[in-house]
C-alpha cells in the first residue's frame, strides 16, 4: 500500500500507466492502464471518497485490501486480485490485475436483457461468492453490474470488496443497487448483498435497475428506501425470486438457500436451454474497441496466423466478405484448436457439452458431406486468480495505431495492412521464416449473429476458393463477455495445406473483429503453436475502428 499524490498526467503511485477508461459509474472511474514495473497490463480503479471522509479514508486502502485477499482465500479464481491501493485524502486508488472479462453493466448496455436461464446460471455463480464470504461474515455492500465481469474461460470474478465500510458513507458506488437499510445509513450486513442479487437480477431480466438513478446518490438513495418496487413484467419463472429479495424490510428477504435452490430448479426445469449454447453479448466500445489473407506472394505463414486471430473476427471475416477486402477467405488455414473448452461466462457446465470447439455433429464439408472433427487441443494454462497472468517468454505487448493490442513472439511484426472504405482495415503479423501467421480485422458491416456472419458471408468465398474443408460446426461462444463464434478449417496454399481457426466477435452497432491464426496444417499440433494461439486470444485488446 502507498500514498502519494497522483493524476491521469503522470503514473498512479509513480508506476501504474493510465491508458485508456474502461468504465464510469457514480464516484467511479476505471481504467486499463501499464503496470511499469511488471509491464503486464492492469485495471486501475478511482473510486471518490466523501469531502469529510477524514481517518476513515486513510484507513481504505488497508481495509480494501485485507477484505479482498480474505475472500479470494475463499472463493479462489472469483475474486480480482488486487496488486496496490493508493489512498489520498478523498481518492482511494485500486490496482487489480487485469481481467479478462467483461463488466455486467457493459454486457447488459448492449444486450438490453438476458433470458432466464443465463440469468439463474449468473446469479448461481455470484451467489456461492457470496455464500463463501457471507460464511466469515464478509459482507460486499456495494455490489453491482459494474463489479461483477464475465470471462469466457472459467466463472465469473467480482470486484470492489472492502470498499462499503471504509468510510461513513452509506454507499460509495452505484446508488441505484443500494439496500434500503444502506439508503437509511443503518448498519448492513449479508441481506444487504442479497439485495444487490436480487437487483442484479432484475436488471438482467428486465433491462432495467429496480430503481432508476436519479441525478445524484442522496435522491437515489431516498428513492430506493420510499419508492415501490415496480413489478417485473419479463421476469418469466424468476418473478418470485426477484420480488423476494427485493423486500425492504431485510428479515423478509429470502435465504441464500431457498434463493439456491430456486435458480437451480428454473436450470433443471428447462434441460434444453441449459444445454443450449447461451446467446452471446454484443458489446459497446467501451471495455473493449478481421478478415485478413497474406497476399500469395507472402507465402502460407501469413496466412495461418490471419485465421486463428481472424476467428475473434466474426465481424472482420464477414468485412472481407462484404466490402471486398481482398483474400476475404482465401489463403487461411482451417482448424485452429479452441482456446477452452469451457462453457460461456455465467453457464453451468452442459454434461454433454462438445470438448472442442469443432466437435462432430453440427459441421459439414463443401458438398454437404460431414467434416472431420479437430483434433483436441490441450488444456489451456489455468488462469490465475484474476482470470490474467503474465506473458510466456518471448513475448511482448505489440499496441496498434488502430487501437488494438496484443501480445506477439518476439521478432513478429505487422506483414500487410488492407483497409477498405471507412475504418474497416485486417492487420497481418508474422516474422521471415515462420510459415505461421496472425489476422485481425475490423469491420463497420456486420450482422447481429456471430454464427451466420461466418456461415452466411465468411464461408461461401472460402468454398469457392478451391481447397476449402471446414473442420467441425461453427461454434457459438463468448468472448470478453461479448457475442462470438469460432470457426475452423483448411486451404491450400502453393501446395501446401493450412489450417486455420477464426474467432470473430461483435461489439455492437454493425461492429465487430475477427481473429485468424493460419499455420501448415502438418505443424498445428507443435506445443509453440498451441501456446501462441492461446496467448493471442487471451491478451487481445479491441480498439474501435
Amino acid at each position: 500500500m502507498g500514498r502519494a499524490h497522483v493524476s491521469t498526467d503522470q503514473p498512479v503511485g509513480g508506476r501504474y500507466r493510465l491508458v485508456e477508461i474502461t468504465r464510469r459509474e457514480t464516484n467511479l472511474v476505471s481504467w486499463y492502464a501499464d503496470d511499469l514495473q511488471t509491464g503486464r497490463p492492469c485495471l486501475v480503479t478511482r473510486t471518490e471518497l466523501p469531502p469529510d471522509a477524514g481517518e476513515a479514508a486513510r484507513r481504505a486502502p488497508s481495509r480494501v485490501q485485507r477484505a479482498t485477499e480474505t475472500v479470494a482465500r475463499l472463493c479462489p479464481g472469483r475474486i480480482a486480485t488486487v496488486i496496490d491501493t493508493i489512498g489520498e485524502d478523498d481518492v482511494l486508488w485500486t490496482v487489480t490485475a487485469w481481467i479478462d472479462g467483461t463488466p455486467l453493466d457493459a454486457v447488459l448496455a448492449e444486450q438490453g436483457t438476458f433470458n432466464h436461464v443465463r440469468a439463474a446460471r449468473i446469479a448461481l455463480e455470484l451467489l456461492d461468492v457470496l455464500d463463501a464470504a457471507h460464511a466469515e461474515a464478509v459482507t460486499h455492500g456495494e455490489l453491482s453490474p459494474g463489479q461483477v465481469f464475465l470471462r469466457e474461460d472459467g466463472p465469473i470474478v467480482v470486484t470492489g470488496y472492502g470498499l462499503a465500510g471504509s468510510t461513513s458513507a452509506p454507499r460509495l458506488t452505484a446508488p441505484s443497487y443500494a439496500s434500503p437499510e444502506q439508503a437509511r445509513d443503518q448498519r448492513i450486513g449479508p441481506a444487504a448483498d442479497l439485495w444487490a442479487l436480487g437487483a442484479i437480477l432484475y436488471t438482467m431480466l428486465e433491462g432495467r435497475p429496480p430503481f432508476r438513478d436519479r441525478g445524484g446518490p442522496g435522491a437515489t438513495l431516498r428513492g430506493v428506501d420510499r419508492l415501490p418496487l415496480r413489478s417485473p413484467v419479463r421476469s418469466g419463472p424468476l418473478t418470485r425470486v426477484v420480488q423476494g429479495l427485493l423486500r425492504k424490510d431485510a428479515r423478509e428477504r429470502l435465504t441464500r438457500q431457498v434463493v439456491r435452490e430456486a435458480l437451480t430448479r428454473v436450470l433443471r426445469e428447462d434441460p434444453v436451454a441449459v444445454h443450449a449454447p447461451v446467446p452471446r453479448p454484443r458489446l459497446r466500445g467501451g471495455y473493449t474497441a478481421g478478415l485478413r489473407r497474406a497476399g500469395r506472394g507472402r507465402s502460407g505463414r501469413t496466412l495461418l496466423l490471419g485465421t486463428s486471430l481472424a476467428v475473434v473476427t466474426v465481424a472482420v471475416a464477414v468485412l472481407a466478405a462484404t466490402r471486398g477486402l481482398p483474400g476475404s477467405g482465401s489463403g487461411s488455414a482451417a482448424g485452429a484448436p479452441p482456446v477452452s473448452a469451457s462453457p460461456p461466462a455465467g453457464s453451468v457446465p452442459p454434461a454433454s457439452a462438445p470438448a472442442v470447439s469443432g466437435a462432430p455433429g453440427g459441421g459439414r464439408a463443401p458438398g454437404g458431406r460431414d467434416a472431420s472433427p479437430p483434433s483436441t487441443a490441450p488444456p489451456a494454462p489455468a488462469p490465475s486468480p484474476s482470470g490474467t497472468g503474465g506473458l510466456p517468454p518471448g513475448y511482448r505487448t505489440y499496441r496498434a495505431p488502430e487501437g488494438f493490442s496484443v501480445a506477439l513472439p518476439d521478432g513478429w511484426e505487422r506483414l500487410d495492412t488492407s483497409r477498405a472504405s471507412g475504418p474497416a482495415y485486417r492487420v497481418t503479423f508474422g516474422a521471415e521464416g515462420d510459415p505461421r501467421t496472425l489476422a485481425v480485422t475490423y469491420s463497420e458491416r456486420v450482422g447481429t449473429d456471430a454464427v451466420a456472419v461466418w456461415r452466411d458471408d465468411v464461408e461461401p468465398p472460402l468454398e469457392r476458393s478451391g481447397g476449402y474443408e471446414r473442420i467441425g460446426a461453427i461454434v457459438a461462444r463468448t468472448y470478453q463477455g461479448r457475442e462470438a463464434a469460432d470457426m475452423e478449417w483448411y486451404t491450400e496454399s502453393d501446395g501446401t495445406r493450412l489450417r486455420t481457426f477464426g474467432r470473430g466477435f461483435l461489439l455492437g452497432g454493425g461492429r465487430g473483429f475477427s481473429l485468424r491464426w493460419t499455420t501448415p496444417a502438418a505443424g498445428w499440433e507443435e506445443p509453440a503453436s498451441r501456446e501462441a494461439l492461446r496467448t493471442f486470444l487471451r491478451t487481445f485488446r479491441p480498439g474501435t475502428g
